[in-house]
């Protein structure tokens, strides 16, 4: 196999798969750290480079120009650092806003499929559902009305015929109540003796008819 094919993965060898996210995050973290580091040891010696110039710029010249020339070394692998830190620094905010878009995305994804799995139903499926539920009610309400109406009781009845037969009821009570009054009634008895009347006046007999019996019963029992 060769070096281009070893190094690319190829002749059918497995891919190693690639870092996580976070794995990514935490090494860049601690890049910057170890950056950092190095920066500030690098501000120490360029300071003590200074000072030994400005030491020896009267009393010894040369030892001054060297100090100086290692402080631009100095200074020069600083400014180095201070661009790596700043190129790390920005692919560690990428690749952590990247990460919280993929969460974001996955607990989307995730509510989405849980919805999903919520509403099985379909739309046209819940429409039937209403539909037979509104039909079954109206056949309730059907079979209700039915019950509550009795069929073939009092259908073919005249209520004319009713009120007529009842006003005949009404009236053969009325006349039993009088029949009955008229049998037990006690009438008054009339004396079969002649009334005295006075002297010259004459005598007259007081005759009880059968109509006048009739009218006081009647207003009797009236």
């Amino acid at each position: 196999m060769s070096f281009l094919a070893r190094a690319f993965g190829g002749g059918g060898a497995k891919q190693k798969q690639g870092p996580s996210p976070q794995e990514a995050i935490q090494r860049l973290r601690t890049t910057e750290e170890m950056l950092q580091k190095k920066s500030e040891h690098l501000e120490k010696k360029i300071d003590q480079e200074l000072n030994i110039a400005k030491t020896n710029a009267s009393k010894n010249k040369r030892s001054a120009l060297n100090a100086l020339k290692r402080k631009k070394r100095l200074e020069k692998q600083l400014q180095q650092i201070d661009g790596t830190l700043s190129t790390i620094e920005f692919q560690r905010q990428a690749l952590e806003n990247a990460n919280t878009n993929t969460e974001v995305l996955n607990s989307m994804k995730y509510a989405a499929n849980a919805l999903k799995q919520a509403q099985q139903l379909d739309v046209d499926d819940v429409h039937d559902m209403m539909d037979d539920i509104s039909e079954q009610h109206d056949v309730a309400n059907e079979i209700a009305n039915a019950i509550s109406s009795p069929v073939g009781f009092g259908q073919d009845i005249d209520e004319d015929e009713l009120n007529a037969e009842l006003e005949e009821l009404e009236q053969e009570e009325l006349d039993e109540r009088l029949l009955d009054v008229a049998g037990t009634a006690q009438l008054p008895s009339v004396p079969d003796t002649e009334v005295p009347v006075p002297a010259g006046r004459e005598r007259k007999k007081v005759a009880v008819t059968d109509d006048d019996d009739m009218a006081e019963l009647q207003a009797w029992a009236s």
